[in-house]
């Protein structure tokens, strides 16, 4: 009885709030509006995975295989060279990916001419809003075999020239640092903003006590964004199976698939291309139950260690 008020007492005074503020929560409506049409209506596609789906039939007319896809998916001969390919880059992705931004913020926040720090931070920054179709093609262009300006650095230096988007040796280090470059600034604005609201007082305190820059780098300003950057890799924990479609497609070709074919390029090529819906959903079902079980499970894992983590 004294739980049942307790639950009345807070929905009447949620009501209030919800009356109160509602010019406010009118403002959430299109981004709930936008999440739910491109986030949870889709969900219903979900099913073609589990069915024979034909197009002329509709999800509904199609018939039910249950997990017939998935054993397609799991004992196709290319499925775990490419999920390796997979992890492999994403891995490579988020360890620069994670490392680089935090350093080059902590360089960036001990700037004190702020023209040269904003210069500096604009320069950093752009790439991100350039888009791969473009970036893609100005890096095409670079390392062009022929007349591309890194062949002709190398040339000038008496070396041979070098189609590094057909060398295996190569691509996957095109890769990272491509994406390095083009999403490091974006990184930075995270970690930027995280430090800013560190208390002076303790790098004052820090400096009395005799620590020098690096000191004060490790010792205050670390601990204090270490929620900002526990939370940033629990998230991208969840994108571990998202090793970047469009880079990969606008750059790759046949000759370096042994190391770069990833599982949506797999499923572009064999599920989208070649009409076989219930075959690529059955793909994203995988990729996204795998996303799950890897935010999940960090986020319990730094719990357990004392930080605050998503929920």
């Amino acid at each position: 009885m004294v739980r049942t008020k307790l639950s009345s007492t807070s929905q009447r005074k949620l009501w209030k709030d919800v009356v109160r503020d509602r010019y406010l929560y009118l403002l959430l409506l299109p981004g709930l509006l936008l999440i739910f049409v491109f986030r949870y209506a889709p969900m219903y596609g979900i099913v073609i995975a589990f069915k024979d789906y034909n197009i002329y039939n509709g999800i509904k007319g199609s018939e039910w295989v249950g997990f017939e896809q998935f054993n397609k998916l799991f004992n196709s001969p290319d499925f775990y060279e490419i999920l390796r390919n997979t992890l492999v880059i994403s891995v490579y992705k988020l360890a620069a990916g994670f490392s680089v931004p935090i350093i080059l913020s902590l360089l960036l926040n001990e700037l004190k001419n702020m023209v040269f720090k904003r210069i500096t931070q604009s320069i950093i920054y752009l790439p991100h809003f350039v888009s791969w179709v473009i970036f893609s093609g100005i890096l095409i262009t670079f390392l062009n075999p022929v007349d591309g300006l890194v062949n002709y650095i190398i040339k000038g230096a008496g070396g041979k020239p070098i189609d590094f988007l057909i060398n295996v040796d190569y691509f996957r280090s095109i890769l990272v640092a491509s994406d390095l470059y083009k999403e490091v600034g974006w990184g930075t604005i995270i970690y930027l903003a995280a430090m800013s609201g560190v208390n002076p007082e303790l790098y004052e305190a820090s400096r009395m006590d005799g620590a020098n820059k690096g000191r004060q780098m490790w010792h205050v300003t670390l601990p204090a964004i270490r929620p900002v950057i526990i939370i940033l890799v629990i998230l991208s924990l969840a994108n571990i199976l998202e090793a970047g479609f469009q880079q990969i497609f606008l750059l790759y070709s046949p000759l370096v698939y042994d190391v770069a074919d990833i599982i949506d390029t797999y499923v572009y090529r064999v599920g989208i291309a070649d009409a076989n819906y219930s075959y690529a959903t059955a793909a994203g079902v995988f990729k996204s139950l795998i996303a799950m079980i890897l935010i999940v499970s960090a986020n319990k894992i730094v719990k357990k260690f004392g930080q605050e983590g998503l929920w």
